[in-house]
């Protein structure tokens, strides 16, 4: 429990830290968030109004510590551009990016996982020679260029996948979650999820591969060949077993870090995700919303990195004694 407690602390702490940083980050970026607003036609009364209206006439240390009471009763501020609360706006789009981040790693890790296993049991062989650089080269690939060339190849060439967005013109949903489980938005996702799977495969599959060429010398293994097991029941039952616990943690880390990588592929297909949402609201100027999306981005990564420390702990019981030892 005390381990428990250090990790969240550490966690906790990281975001305020993140918090500080963006508060004071986007305030002494050049420009003024009022500029869509005010125009020649304001006098300075209408405008200092407006300051006091978005809470910007006060010092700057009295804003951030309104801004810290605020996030501690859930409320992030209103966004300057919309007019409409930022969690609300967040709220909006946080389904599509957790979708396609969920969705993306869960093709990731389960072609990495059993490609992995594949490739250590093909050990010297021609296929490890050339897959192995194979998937190098997606890793190393920007995500950006993936997305571009599967752009050109499957939508604007083929046309088999819309170019962008989570939905086509002029169709009309009842609610959100009707429009997430209709084929449409599948179709939509479909290329954003194989750009981003394509370049997250690499680090599961890597270390899957590494890790079961270390495990097929463990003694357990050998016993497994001297009682006459086939050769894949003991890459399968015996070897990926015990190799898979930097996998399942590296899960849940990729989870945080692919809310953050999604920027790009959302950028790229104009998916309507917190990815997308930041970059218009920094472009803007829209200080509340650009550091919402921030924080929220943030505390993704800063949970599922808890949650990796959480579930090492209780895959790996060394970890949690390891003061003792």
């Amino acid at each position: 429990m005390r381990l428990v407690l250090g990790r969240f602390t550490h966690n906790a702490l990281a975001l305020l830290a993140v918090t500080t940083i963006l508060f004071f980050m986007f305030r002494l970026m050049p420009g003024t968030p009022l500029a869509a607003f005010i125009n020649e036609n304001l006098n300075a009364d209408q405008q200092q109004a407006m300051l006091e209206q978005f809470g910007l006439d006060k010092p700057m240390w009295q804003q951030y510590f309104i801004y810290l009471a605020n996030l501690l009763q859930g409320e992030m501020g209103l966004s300057f551009f919309q007019r409409r609360p930022v969690m609300t706006i967040l709220l909006e789009v946080l389904p599509n990016s957790v979708i396609l981040t969920l969705t993306s790693l869960i093709i990731a890790y389960i072609f990495g996982v059993v490609a992995g296993a594949w490739l250590a049991w093909k050990r010297g062989t021609w296929i490890e020679r050339a897959a192995v650089p194979a998937v190098l080269a997606t890793r190393a690939a920007p995500e950006f260029w993936i997305g571009m060339v599967l752009l050109a190849v499957l939508s604007f060439n083929a046309g088999w996948f819309p170019s962008g967005g989570a939905s086509s013109p002029g169709m009309a949903y009842s609610s959100n979650w009707d429009r997430i489980f209709s084929l449409d938005y599948v179709h939509h996702l479909a290329l954003p999820v194989l750009t981003l799977a394509l370049y997250l495969q690499g680090l599961p599959l890597l270390l899957m591969r590494s890790n079961m060429l270390e495990v097929m010398h463990e003694e357990f293994v050998t016993m497994a060949r001297m009682k006459g097991l086939s050769e894949w029941r003991i890459v399968i039952g015996h070897a990926a077993r015990n190799a898979l616990l930097p996998v399942v943690t590296a899960f849940a880390l990729g989870v945080g870090l692919s809310m953050g990588g999604n920027v790009v592929i959302e950028t790229v297909f104009s998916w309507p995700g917190i990815g997308r949402l930041l970059v218009q609201a920094v472009s803007v100027h829209d200080y509340p919303l650009a550091q919402g999306a921030f924080l929220m981005i943030a505390l993704v990564l800063a949970l599922m990195n808890f949650v990796a420390d959480l579930l090492y702990m209780v895959l790996d019981p060394r970890v949690s004694h390891g003061r003792k030892g």
